[in-house]
């Protein structure tokens, strides 16, 4: 192989022109080339191991800071780039002159998957009913960032170092156009990635912000496909745009319908196998095909091929099976060649980092600047505004696809083309970091101190988050749902949210698709399991909601993985100002009124939520609760002490109000070997010194006292269908015993503190054996198969006393410590 360094004396840059060798074997008419085997396959073999492996490798390096894989893919890029290694031996072995043309072919076909993925992220139902605050971003963050980088590029071209000749030859309306157009792009793919990463994709911010990103990003690619072909082949271009715009109606009009009818018969019959699903892949490579002969880019028909396949169960399933391929494997190639071409270090050398930097801020202002004056024109505060900016500045295919396609035709400089290549990466690096700042700051949810159901007011309107995995268990939950409604003077705000798995890299089409539960499927598209479950789920709760005048219902979904699931619970919780957070139970009752495991993960996620939510919350275990429509509901409301049992009180009185409730309260009095205090049963305690502990049990003595003295005389005295008594309790085995008296009366509904703030020995070593510990001593008896009962369960925990502690994920419990910061004295009656 010779390789030969020429520098180009007009140009000011080095042009590298390699020659190799190629040994024909068994030349035909056809084929005239040597056999892939021998090199071709194992070098290509070779790059994508080491780019799966290194990029792999500093994606999880980055994870920490929320970076999309994009990043971690153009880094690594650079970090084997001539640049650093220069023609070392590493750069022989992973990128030999011979190969770079067969990689970067294949590579293409990683890109034009991946266009194909975003087209099917796009949902037009959403882009063309946004409403006009969502567009209206939109377009003022593609115009104005266009206006301002045309200047900004002028500036840049008058700043930059060079021979004048070599400085006019890109300084054209080329030139121009793709460095606007690089300016207005959004990568709505990577900002829906980031807002599930940073649990902001179900707030105000995050629908408003993902919403503005799908119609910018969709606008982007139309200019591409408009624009581009203008930049590359001048007024011979309109032919081609003319020719693609056919194209694209001919598949909408003709095409379209028919794949819609093939695709929804063999989804709905489960007719699809992997020969099925690759001919549907193919379509995609064959419309890029036809757009390539056009005149434009192969990307542009790959795009329109997945805004054209219909949303629903196909579009998860294909996805699920074929996504590794283009996006995990040969993707990595494209965006790695990127870094790769940077030439970074050589133009801090010649520019000096001054120019570089100034290029660099100037670039990162446009979009702010649109988004803000939009946002505030509209209402929303300053901090918002700048927060959709930054995240409108995120960056995803189109800018590197257009970057090199300007390299490639050499439409911009080296000068250019680094300094916005690096502008893009760290834009897109610095967008999670400065949102996570912003959005995310330790104390987050420990803004209101009166978030619990004993200080609300009787006429205060009660909001609800209750949580469900399925339809079954929303058909529990508005049950237990319905004894809160109660008179007109109290209204009912209930956010019904579905809690679904996120498996693989499907953020930003289920973010856009599976709350789209209002509006009609392309050709009556068989749905996803999340969507059917959430269309049971609305259905469920509006027949809840159908008689009831003071009671409004709010349904929608979050899809997340288990791990991190509880933090999109907190930020709907914080957001919709919940008083109360209802959890199913992870355990479901068969026809015997057994409980049965639903699922285990279920339980790590109730843990998750309890250890710091951000209201009251409250685990409801699910026997068969009737409905109050058909019977009366007999409630027991077991009271020992301390701030949870405090809460579920105010949970049972509150119910009490409901005329089909009878309810019960019973008082079990600590006596004797059983009322001994607990002095080391957290680290707070043995830190505070067992004086300061004693102090703390009367305190809460005395607020037990006040606590069920006020309801003794507003409600019982007041009230025919409550019922007070007290149990004495002398040792651990009269627990079971008073517990099995209880259960003989029948109740349906057991109401329970979960039993931190206790400080009772007998507590304390009795949590040691409880299979659930998030439901507290009592309640992990009465919900014990053993037990024997068939009655459903509340278990609540009262906010502002810390969390739950759970550790490795077994019985071994350690009970929050109250706050002391946190003042009772004011409490109200319910």
């Amino acid at each position: 192989m010779d390789m030969q360094h020429v520098k180009d004396q007009y140009l000011k840059r080095h042009v590298t022109t390699g020659c190799y060798d190629v040994d024909v074997s068994n030349p035909n008419s056809v084929w005239k080339s040597e056999t892939v085997l021998y090199f071709y396959l194992p070098t290509f073999a070779a790059q994508v191991g080491f780019m799966l492996f290194s990029t792999r490798c500093l994606y999880y390096i980055l994870r920490p800071l929320n970076q999309p894989r994009l990043v971690a893919e153009i880094l690594m890029g650079f970090l084997i780039s001539p640049e650093l290694f220069g023609s070392s031996a590493l750069s022989e072995v992973l990128t030999p002159i011979k190969s770079i043309l067969t990689t970067e072919t294949i590579s293409y076909v990683g890109l034009i998957y991946s266009v194909f993925l975003a087209g099917l992220d796009m949902n037009f139902d959403t882009i063309l009913g946004a409403k006009k605050k969502a567009t209206s971003i939109a377009i003022a963050g593609i115009a104005i960032p266009m206006i301002l980088g045309s200047f900004i590029y002028a500036l840049a071209q008058t700043m930059y170092k060079g021979h004048p000749e070599y400085l006019a030859e890109f300084n054209t309306i080329k030139a121009y156009i793709f460095w606007t157009l690089i300016y207005s792009v959004t990568g709505f793919p990577m900002v829906s990635h980031i807002l599930a990463d940073l649990k902001l994709l179900y707030t105000g911010l995050g629908r408003v912000a993902l919403t503005t990103a799908m119609i910018s990003d969709f606008y982007n690619w139309v200019m591409f496909a408009l624009l581009v072909p203008f930049a590359i082949n001048g007024e011979t271009a309109i032919y081609s745009v003319l020719c693609t715009i056919g194209f694209v109606l001919f598949c909408f009009i003709v095409i379209r319908p028919h794949l819609v009818e093939l695709i929804v018969r063999k989804t709905n019959k489960n007719e699809w196998d992997n020969y099925g699903l690759l001919f549907v892949v193919m379509g995609a490579y064959a419309c890029a095909l036809v757009t390539d002969l056009l005149g434009t880019h192969p990307v542009v028909g790959a795009l329109v091929y997945g805004i054209m396949i219909p949303r629903g169960k196909f579009t998860h399933m294909l996805i699920e099976k074929s996504e590794d391929f283009g996006v995990v494997y040969l993707a990595p190639l494209f965006f790695g060649s990127s870094g790769i071409r940077l030439r970074a270090i050589y133009v801090l050398k010649t520019q000096g980092l001054g120019l570089v930097l100034l290029i660099l801020i100037l670039s990162c202002i446009p979009k702010i600047i649109s988004t803000v004056v939009v946002t505030r024109f509209y209402g929303m505060s300053v901090l918002d505004g700048v927060a959709i900016g930054l995240l409108m500045n995120t960056k995803g295919i189109l800018p590197i696809l257009m970057l090199n396609s300007a390299w490639d035709k050499q439409i911009l400089s080296v000068e250019s083309f680094s300094i916005l290549t690096v502008a893009v990466l760290i834009m897109t690096m610095m967008v999670p970091l400065i949102i996570n700042a912003i959005y995310k700051p330790r104390k987050l949810y420990r803004q209101n101190k009166l978030k619990t159901i004993q200080n609300l007011k009787a006429e205060s309107e009660l909001r609800i988050l209750a949580c469900v995995h399925n339809p079954r268990q929303a058909s529990g939950m508005i049950n237990i749902l319905e004894p809160y409604h109660t008179t007109k003077l109290s209204p009912l705000h209930v956010f019904a949210l579905q809690l679904v798995e996120l498996t693989g890299n499907t953020t930003s089409l289920l973010a856009t698709h599976i709350n789209q539960h209002n509006q009609q499927q392309s050709g009556s598209q068989a749905l996803t399991k999340a969507q059917e479950d959430l269309e049971s789920i609305v259905n469920i709760f509006q027949a809840f909601t159908g008689t009831k005048e003071n009671t409004t219902v709010e349904t929608f979904a979050a899809a997340s993985t288990y791990s991190t699931i509880h933090e999109d619970i907190y930020n709907v919780s914080q957001e919709k100002q919940a008083n109360l957070m209802l959890l199913p139970f992870h355990k479901h009752s068969n026809i015997e009124g057994i409980l049965e495991l639903t699922n285990n993960t279920f339980q790590d996620v109730n843990r998750n939520v309890m250890r710091d939510a951000p209201c009251s919350v409250g685990i409801f275990v699910d026997r068969g609760l009737g409905s109050l429509f058909k019977v009366n509901l007999r409630v027991l409301m077991i009271f020992i002490g301390g701030p949870d049992d405090r809460e579920a009180l105010a949970v049972a009185w509150r119910m009490s109000k409901h005329q089909g409730v009878q309810l019960s309260v019973a008082r079990i009095l600590m006596l004797g070997e059983a009322a001994e205090v607990d002095m080391l049963n957290n680290v707070e305690s043995r830190n505070r010194g067992l004086l300061s502990v004693v102090l703390d049990n009367e305190k809460q003595k005395e607020l037990d006292d006040e606590y069920v003295s006020a309801f003794r005389l507003k409600a019982v005295s007041n009230e025919d269908s409550i019922k007070y008594s007290e149990k004495e309790v002398h040792c651990s085995d009269d627990i079971p015993r008073v517990l099995n008296e209880f259960d003989q009366n029948g109740y349906d509904l057991y109401i329970l503190g979960q039993g931190a703030g206790r400080n009772s020995l007998i507590m304390t070593e009795l949590m040691h054996w409880t299979d659930c510990p998030e439901l507290g001593v009592i309640g992990d008896m009465v919900a014990s198969n053993n037990f024997g009962s068939c009655s459903s369960l509340l278990v609540v925990q009262q906010y502002g006393f810390g969390g739950m502690v759970f550790e490795n994920n077994n019985a071994s419990h350690r009970s929050r410590e109250v706050n002391p910061n946190h003042d009772e004295s004011e409490s109200h009656a319910v």
